[in-house]
């Protein structure tokens, strides 16, 4: 599906009167078949507690899907049917954002509207306007509201007659149900559409990185677009031969049938994505979920605006809207997105929010994927090259202003090395970011107060050995390395997710082990050393999601290696082939031949010793030596 440029011709005169001179609305401008469009209504009050819409139905055909024309900030509007107008109210957890087609995603809705005297299931004890607008931005049903026509729409009320998203999550089933997502063409039309996507909107990701993070374009290109292109492409190059069926060994008795695994898709998908990398870390999982064949439920993190505000308005440009939707939503509207039953739930982010996300997939069984991070050690031993290490590690940390999942932690390290590191790292921080690295452009900021007062505030901790400036109006806090630092600091207790360096001190690298193992087991381990032997014991005696010797981040740009947390840092892994496996459920499957019926008698009653023997020769799997690693 094109971008929104390449729509059929519009209809309407556009030269005609409009409506604000008593005319056709349809020619107060061009509008492309299917389209749905809001219009300020002025005339209506503005209360943060209504935020509301109007939508335009411009045809009574519904021709290709289209995104709808959206204000960045939503005031009261009124739903225009057939020369009716309607006042309706939504909550801010619903975009408009998705493409607009005879499903209505984008109000997940389960059928287009139409005027009805029937008034929806369960809505009886609807008002027309929910009095908490922390909860609800609006009701259906009520007098003076007639919006019977919205069977389950996108409304959130007090009595919690129906949840918000069940309409979308229904239609987007049936879309499924249909088969519609199960051809390679589909497939690769909607990647190729997704690839289009990253390529004609790279400014716009930039534009967004940088007004939600202060990320630079550098940083941005290389892991939101470039890192995204490359999941893309190699999917495409591959996905005919993953979704090939993988033909298995038979023992004698199914000699002659057929024995495969067939890669099924899971269904409907949730995708839950962070603000650290917003588009990298929603398109990375999409990707596979689209490969795999499922409809899939995206919803960007509210923290990111701008990039959240991105994804809702331009994905429905290029994605099929009967099969994949865009919600923005923050954390009541996210609760209840949960309380779906989806078939499979892929979130990124905080361990404590994937408790939540984890538990509400177990009300309906739902197997779930969760990349949460964690506190990822860094082990420099005395043998290694110090400024080499110094540079990998200030840019591990520091990239993206240190907020990273999967950036080192923390360093341990001898008193002798830490002598030599410090002078190192103030050579690295200098090199890469100046003098004054608040001045870099090279260097981002935090993405909200929230999380810049959290981080502050670990600065108490230890010893500031480099950096520590702040200013909190900008958001800013400069690369920082922390010295001293004790285990019971707490800077120890958390995983930092700043630029934030603290070195605690150990004796040797069994100590460095030690500690390791006594805590949760993290995202990555990073082990520094010119001693190969070295390396290779920190990676045979501790257990976390992902390893790199004498790097730091790099191993996650592979498509050929997994990536996925262990224990408190996750749950499930993904990148390249693996996301396709993550979103794929693989079914075992035996089409046995209907002749050579005598055989079969051997398993049927009555039983006998003899029976017994011919099949212990046709099943039983004998052990042929012992194995070896090599």
């Amino acid at each position: 599906m094109g971008q929104c440029g390449s729509l059929p011709s519009p209809w309407g005169d556009p030269t005609a009167a409009g409506p604000e001179a008593g005319g056709d609305p349809r020619n107060a401008r061009h509008v492309p078949p299917g389209t749905l469009e809001l219009f300020w209504d002025e005339s209506l009050p503005d209360s943060p507690e209504q935020q509301s819409f109007t939508l335009q139905k411009c045809h009574r055909q519904l021709g290709t899907p289209v995104t709808p024309g959206i204000q960045p900030v939503f005031r009261h509007f009124q739903l225009h049917h057939s020369g009716t107008s309607i006042p309706v109210f939504v909550p801010r957890a619903t975009t408009l954002s998705v493409q607009t087609s005879s499903s209505f995603q984008a109000l997940g809705m389960q059928q287009p509207l139409e005027l009805s005297g029937q008034q929806p299931p369960g809505c009886g004890k609807c008002i027309p306007v929910c009095s908490d607008p922390g909860n609800a931005a609006g009701c259906c049903g009520g007098s003076g509201s007639s919006i019977e026509s919205v069977r389950k729409g996108p409304v959130m009320c007090s009595t919690g007659c129906e949840n918000p998203f069940a309409g979308l999550v229904a239609l987007l089933r049936a879309a499924w149900l249909s088969g519609k997502t199960r051809p390679l063409e589909y497939r690769v039309a909607q990647l190729e559409a997704l690839g289009r996507f990253l390529e004609e909107k790279k400014q716009e990701i930039l534009e967004a990185s940088a007004l939600d993070m202060g990320k630079p374009s550098f940083e941005a290109y290389l892991t939101e677009i470039l890192l995204c292109k490359n999941e893309l492409n190699n999917t495409l190059n591959n996905l005919c031969h993953w979704m090939k069926d993988e033909h298995v060994s038979k023992n004698l008795m199914t000699q002659l049938d057929s024995a495969f695994i067939r890669k099924d898709p899971y269904g409907v998908v949730l995708i839950i994505g962070p603000w650290n990398y917003p588009v990298n870390l929603i398109l990375g999982p999409l990707i596979g979920a689209i490969a795999a064949g499922n409809c899939v439920v995206i919803k960007p993190s509210e923290k990111a605006k701008n990039t959240e505000r991105l994804l809702a308005e331009s994905l429905g440009c290029y994605l099929d809207s009967d099969c994949f939707a865009v919600v923005t939503a923050g954390v009541q509207e996210t609760s209840r997105l949960l309380e779906n039953k989806f078939d499979y739930i892929f979130f990124t982010g905080s361990p404590s929010v994937g408790r939540v996300v984890m538990a509400a997939a177990a009300q309906h069984l739902t197997p779930v994927t969760l990349e949460l991070g964690g506190k990822n050690p860094c082990y420099v031993s005395d043998t290694c090259d110090v400024r080499s290490v110094a540079r990998r590690v200030a840019w591990g940390r520091f990239f993206n202003a240190g907020q990273t999942c999967l950036a080192p932690d923390y360093v341990l390290c001898t008193l002798e090395m830490q002598e030599k590191l410090m002078p190192a790292l103030r050579e690295a921080i200098t090199e890469f970011y100046g003098s004054n690295p608040r001045e870099s452009p090279d260097f981002g900021r935090i993405v909200g107060q929230k999380e810049f007062q959290r981080i502050r505030a670990l600065l108490c901790s230890g010893r500031v050995a480099i950096g520590g400036q702040t200013d909190e109006k900008d958001l800013y806090i400069a690369p920082t390395v922390l010295a001293d630092v004790l285990p019971s600091d707490p800077i120890m207790q958390e995983e930092i997710f700043g630029p934030i360096l603290p070195i605690v001190v150990v004796a040797s690298m069994d100590e460095a082990i030690d500690f390791i193992n006594e805590r949760p087991r993290p995202l990555a381990v990073y082990a520094f050393s010119s001693d190969c032997k070295v390396v290779a014991q920190v990676l045979e005696r501790m257990s976390s999601g992902g390893f790199c010797g004498n790097d730091t981040l790099t191993h996650m740009t592979l498509t050929s290696l997994p990536f996925g947390g262990i224990g408190c840092s996750g749950l499930g892994k993904y990148h390249g082939k693996f996301t396709f496996d993550t979103f794929t459920h693989q079914r075992g499957c035996l089409h046995r031949n209907l002749g050579l019926e005598a055989l079969n008698t051997l398993r049927y009653p009555p039983y006998s010793q003899q029976k017994l023997g011919f099949l212990m020769a046709a099943f039983e799997i004998k052990r042929k030596g012992t194995c070896t690693l090599l």
